[in-house]
């Protein structure tokens, strides 16, 4: 690490300020060096002739990181791999149907004739298969088995209604792991005395182990046997339909990859530029959260440097608690697992000043200020007193380099800037009953962190009158939580249509409407809901809020239509104010306009959400589907709308982040046609979380721009040739990896 941290602190728990001094600043320079223009070409052959929609790979290790180019070959089987830095690289070849090129040696300027050999059996050929297509063998129970009659029963809980709740709860699985990778998919011959025993203990390993024991608690004892079961089916040589070749524009795919942080590293999300102006941060660094140790992630794609800063905090770290746990059976196969991470600092987004914020815990959850509380003259803490805050808020000014702290009294996960005056940045929390807010241009201003926030909670108006009062209706849980984003049901004791009801949202994704300035959140549940939050002209009293849930069949919606999907994560909008949301559950791109709701949107049972079916439009993605069913195996983590173009396919186009597929997804929203951008290596190297785009140059065409999106598995060390074995120990020897995307107009531009 380049910098160390500083000791200068400004107004503790109201804003802190954190000066670091620095050894080299090249890295947060502004202004590009000259641009990379190598370029290597040749032709891919194997026994069968040319071969087409084959990816040709050039990594070197002569730069300050890890890097690579991946292409892919034209009909003809050419290729052409380019803006390559000065370096000497390793090119081979990976595709569908073949078995691994050996590297070839070579530099710039050369014409290359590789030659691939053809997969020799079904189980060769599948090695190379991303880890949704391994999952999709995994066969759930029959939609005749719900709703569960329990232990003693059929092995499913009675609280589980329908199979696609099941799925629910097994795609949770996939927020943190690739599972279906070579790692997850089997055990290592001789560990476990039975794959049953592997799968009881593996669910018990890690950082994560708790959660994981608890998710799979939900699943009843059938779900651990169901595990063990597609191991078994797969050790005894089952495998998966081949996956399609890159074909169309998907062969004019240009991928970039950097390694970053370190072999313990996790990054969280990235971001290259304002989401509001593409063209902020040209040619500048990409930043991610590091959320495993803390850091403040830094890769200058330009001059292929990466660099790390650890985060400051209001107290003293030692002081804080791990936000994973590492208790119970061993951690994990990783002899030198070293992770400590009380910030947990999450998503992080640039303001029109190139400033960095991001959501980080910054002081213990119960140190709340008094503030905060309802004896306050704050009048939000009058309104709705928040007890406790998860996260709170931070940036880091490239300029100065200096970190500011915000205290807040509500928690925080993803932040998004509204296009007001005051760049107000909106915040929610999975979980959480209010969204929050910070006016920066009166931080600026006055440095004072409690004066510039604000929050709401969610309410919406049962009643009918158009505007929210108290008392309302309030929900009560069935049951209890204990990880942030897991959503308990709640219901309604007393139910008094003559009162407003506030609902318990908890929005992971968060999005700001241009048009109006509404604020959007999205909660991951079963079958799902976004909500808009309305702030008025007098927040708090007057915010009020709207609920609109997934199609499912709660709603009428036959599961197996294909209209029904489960389980929003990501939100964003377009340009025309249509909201997009990745169905991780169901595998859909959904897109929602308030607009075309016919009926009322508030009334006595306006809180289920229950309402404008009509707004939504549910477009499937492409991925195999689970043994038995027609549920897709793949898990989406979040999407983004290209607004801006910059990819090249369109302005407005939604992206999902294909986290269990190693890609990033794009839909055409007019044909309905789904682009794969494949990351083909490492497999299981890149389960991408969060994404955004950037415009260097809009003169210089597809070389001008791109979007950016970084592996974000709990389990780096699960990605392929990061296990390593010595002496009967495990280590990682692998890094998180950036990317960065571009499409040119065919396949072997330059």
């Amino acid at each position: 690490m380049r910098a160390r941290i500083g000791a200068a602190l400004g107004t503790l728990l109201i804003a802190g300020v954190v000066a670091l001094g620095v050894t080299t600043t090249d890295v947060l320079g502004q202004n590009a060096p000259p641009a990379a223009t190598g370029v290597i070409t040749g032709v891919v052959t194997s026994a069968n002739g040319p071969e087409a929609g084959v990816w040709v790979i050039a990594e070197t290790d002569d730069l300050n990181t890890k890097f690579r180019k991946i292409v892919v070959t034209n009909d003809e089987g050419r290729f052409l791999l380019p803006e390559l830095p000065r370096a000497t690289y390793r090119v081979w070849v990976r595709g569908y149907g073949l078995v691994d090129s050996k590297p070839v040696t070579a530099t710039a300027g050369r014409d290359l004739k590789l030659t691939a050999s053809v997969a020799g059996t079904p189980r060769e050929a599948a090695r190379i298969y991303p880890a949704n297509y391994w999952l999709s063998l995994m066969e759930p129970p029959k939609a005749s088995d719900f709703p569960g009659t329990g232990p003693q029963g059929n092995g499913i809980l009675p609280s589980t209604q329908t199979r696609d709740e099941y799925m629910y709860t097994m795609k949770g699985c996939l927020r943190c792991h690739q599972v279906g990778s070579e790692w997850t998919r089997q055990h290592p011959p001789g560990e476990f005395a039975s794959t049953l025993d592997g799968w009881t203990r593996r669910v018990q390993m890690g950082q994560r182990a708790a959660e994981m024991a608890d998710w799979m608690r939900r699943l009843g004892p059938r779900g651990l046997k169901m595990f063990a079961d597609w191991s078994d089916r797969i050790t005894a040589g089952e495998v998966p339909p081949a996956p399609p070749r890159p074909r169309g524009v998907e062969r004019n795919v240009v991928l970039t990859q950097w390694e970053w942080t370190n072999n313990m590293g996790k990054i969280h999300d990235e971001v290259s530029t304002d989401k509001r102006n593409p063209r902020l941060n040209a040619y500048g660094p990409v930043y991610g959260s590091e959320i495993a140790n803390d850091y403040l992630a830094i890769l200058d794609p330009a001059r292929n440097i990466a660099e790390m800063l650890r985060i400051p905090t209001l107290v003293p770290r030692e002081k804080m608690n791990a936000a994973y746990g590492q208790e119970g059976i061993k951690t994990s196969r990783i002899a030198d697992l070293d992770r400590f991470n009380p910030t947990s600092n999450h998503n992080p987004m640039l303001d029109s000043k190139g400033r960095v914020w991001y959501t980080a815990m910054l002081r213990p959850p119960t140190d709340q200020p008094d503030w905060c509380k309802a004896t306050s003259d704050n009048k939000y803490a009058q309104y709705f007193p928040l007890a406790r805050a998860g996260r709170n808020v931070s940036y880091y000014d490239p300029r100065t380099r200096r970190f500011a702290m915000l205290n807040t009294c509500f928690g925080t996960h993803h932040l998004q800037f509204g296009f007001d005056a005051n760049e107000t940045l909106f915040l929610g929390q999975p979980g959480g009953s209010v969204f929050g807010w910070i006016n920066t241009k009166l931080f600026d201003e006055t440095g004072d962190a409690r004066l510039a926030q604000g929050w709401c909670p969610t309410v919406v108006d049962t009643n009918r009158d158009g505007r929210i009062t108290k008392p309302w209706n309030e929900p009560t849980p069935q049951r209890n939580t204990q990880f942030e984003e897991d959503i308990a049901e709640v219901v309604y004791v007393g139910f008094d249509p003559m009162r407003d009801t506030r609902v318990q949202i908890g929005a992971y994704g968060l999005i700001v409407n241009p048009a109006d300035g509404s604020v959007w959140g999205a909660q991951e549940s079963y079958p799902g809901k976004i909500v808009r939050l309305s702030i008025g002209n007098n927040p708090p009293e007057s915010c009020i809020a709207e609920v609109f849930e997934v199609p499912s069949e709660r709603m009428g919606v036959d599961p197996s239509s294909g209209s029904a999907g489960f389980m929003p994560r990501g939100l964003d909008i377009d340009r025309n104010g249509v909201l997009w949301t990745a169905l991780s559950g169901s595998n859909h791109l959904a897109s929602f306009d308030r607009r075309k709701c016919v009926g009322p949107l508030n009334g006595p049972s306006a809180h289920t959400g229950r309402h404008c079916k009509e707004g939504w439009t549910l477009y499937p993605l492409p991925s195999p589907t689970f043994k038995g069913t027609n549920v897709r195996s793949d898990y989406y983590y979040y999407n983004w709308v290209d607004q801006f173009n910059i990819l090249g396919l369109g302005e407005n186009v939604p992206i999902a982040t294909g986290t269990g597929s190693d890609s990033l997804i794009a839909l055409n929203p007019k044909t309905g046609e789904s682009i794969v951008m494949r990351v083909p290596y490492p497999l299981a190297g890149f389960h991408p979380r969060g994404l955004d785009g950037r415009i260097d140059n809009p003169g210089a065409g597809w070389k001008g721009r791109g979007i950016y999106s970084s592996t974000g598995a709990d389990t780096v060390w699960h990605s392929e040739g990061a296990m390593t074995r010595k002496d009967g120990k495990y280590s990682s020897a692998a890094k998180p990896i950036l990317v960065r995307f571009q499409v040119r107009p065919d396949p072997l531009a330059r």
